[in-house]
């Protein structure tokens, strides 16, 4: 546009291809510099060959630049040079990088900082509205249209008039002092003087052939296009040799960054259709992911204190679970009814994209009879049925990081000399001969009856079992068969 062309056409594209191929020769010619002092990447020794046909194909592709005739010469000798410098140097010393350039949008920094465009992208529009995080939109006019003008040998007057126009209009169409050619040059990615979405793909087509890797860059499509015309596209990217492509059709969500705003003088001002009000109202609706009719599955059997089960887990084809079939009790006992219903909840939820993990975390610690030892040698005490059940899910196919986050340990993890975040500690030790000989626990009858002759016998005080009394907070908690009581208070820690 600053060079007053359209950005689909011939003297564009030529322009965009001379100034890619400039910058991806130079990049190769300073890799191959590069690879003079410091060698070259880890595989070019195996793929020598083919990396150098690479250089060689890029090199006889800008050579068909030169001959469009409307490129700065010495941008185009440039290139040529830079091309000629990484095939020589590359021959010789190989090249430092596999690969050197690719083509990225700069989103809306680029913006910000006052560029009117994001890379390869045309403009979206000579006037634009950023939607903000924050709620509110950013004008964001076009500062090119000015340059493209006065190159196109516009007054100062002319270019004042069309300004304002734009303004005023939000769109060049309909100047009266702008000419009909040249209504292509200021053409958009949006709104009323639209490129053509071909457009897009060939300028995409016209880059590629000087660029290691792909294009990052969207393909503008009016809301009316059909699947053929999609379909039809993809074919001219795929002949086009273009490595990447990716399109957009306008209002195709419910509210979309960057828009571009029409006047309708009729009805309201320019002031008031430039904010477009868009109420953003986003449903994500689940989609149920059913297991195929012949999966694979895993069984266990598994023993909570007295209650006798067997869990069934369905698995994707991937191996992650996706149904869970649980068997308890006696059949037709309330307890089989309930976790048969709640098995197929967890069933659906599983299907439905819930993470396992989520059950896990909620789930585990639940605390209800039965409850107590198991049979499995990784888990071996279950505060429930439901504890036990998603412990052994995560032991299954959760991974050991997220275990060990949630305090769920095999048994060769446990057995191991340290648990994760466990530091090791040294204690010296000395040898047996050095060791005091720990006193009596109980004396003898000679040393009671000297100690009561002497008037020094005291009864013994209970040894600390280091047990809290939950009532009074005391130490003194004395153990009392199974439990323990407390010699302040009197409370109990269990037993009647």
């Amino acid at each position: 546009m600053a060079l007053g062309m359209p950005y689909d056409s011939e003297g564009g594209r030529a322009w965009a291809a001379a100034l890619t191929s400039m910058m991806t020769g130079h990049a190769y010619a300073t890799s191959a510099r590069i690879a003079s002092r410091m060698g070259p990447f880890a595989g070019f020794a195996a793929n020598e060959r083919y990396m150098l046909n690479v250089l060689r194909m890029h090199r006889d592709e800008n050579a068909k630049i030169s001959n469009v005739g409307v490129v700065q010469r010495d941008l185009v000798e440039a290139a040529t040079d830079a091309w000629d410098a990484a095939v020589r140097d590359g021959e010789e010393y190989g090249v430092r990088n596999s690969q050197a350039s690719v083509l990225a949008p700069t989103g809306t920094i680029g913006l910000m900082m006052d560029c009117d465009t994001t890379g390869i992208e045309p403009d979206l529009g000579l006037v634009k509205f950023k939607k903000l995080v924050g709620g509110g939109n950013m004008a964001i006019v076009n500062q090119t249209v000015p340059r493209a003008l006065v190159r196109l040998g516009y007054t100062s007057e002319q270019v004042d008039r069309i300004v304002a126009y734009i303004d005023t209009n939000k769109s060049i169409v309909g100047s009266p002092d702008l000419k009909v050619e040249h209504l292509p040059v200021f053409a958009c990615s949006m709104g009323d003087n639209t490129i053509h979405y071909e457009g897009h793909v060939r300028m995409m087509g016209a880059t590629q052939p000087f660029l290691s890797g792909a294009i990052s860059k969207t393909v503008n499509m009016p809301e009316e296009a059909t699947i053929e015309d999609i379909e039809a596209l993809h074919m001219l990217a795929w002949e086009l040799g273009v490595k990447a492509v990716a399109i957009y059709r306008d209002n195709c969500k419910v509210g979309q960054p960057l828009s571009t705003a029409k006047k309708d003088g009729e009805k309201a001002d320019a002031a008031t259709t430039a904010v477009e009000k868009v109420i953003e109202r986003v449903v994500h609706q689940p989609i149920r992911q059913k297991l195929p009719r012949s999966r694979r599955g895993r069984t266990f059997e598994f023993r909570v204190a007295d209650c006798k089960g067997f869990a069934t887990i369905g698995e994707y084809e991937d191996g992650r679970p996706g149904e869970v079939f649980l068997t308890v009790s006696k059949q037709g006992s309330t307890l089989a009814g309930i976790m048969d219903a709640f098995a197929k909840s967890i069933s659906y939820g599983l299907q439905y994209g819930v993470p396992l993990r989520a059950f896990v975390e909620a789930f585990i610690n639940t605390r209800f009879e039965p409850a107590g030892m198991t049979d499995d040698s990784d888990i071996r005490m279950a505060s429930s049925i439901v504890d036990y059940l998603f412990r052994r899910l995560a032991v299954e196919y959760l991974s050991a990081d997220e275990r060990a986050e949630l305090g769920i340990y095999t048994r060769e993890e446990r057995m191991q000399p340290t648990l994760p975040g466990v530091e090791e500690s040294v204690t010296e030790t000395t040898q047996g001969t050095d060791v005091m000989s720990d006193p009596k626990t109980i004396p003898s009858a000679s040393d009671l009856i000297a100690q009561i002759d002497a008037g020094s016998y005291s009864a013994p005080t209970p040894a600390k079992t280091g047990a809290i009394c939950s009532s009074c907070g005391s130490a003194n908690m004395q153990r009392a068969g199974a439990c323990y009581v407390c010699g302040d208070c009197g409370s109990s820690s269990g037993c009647s």
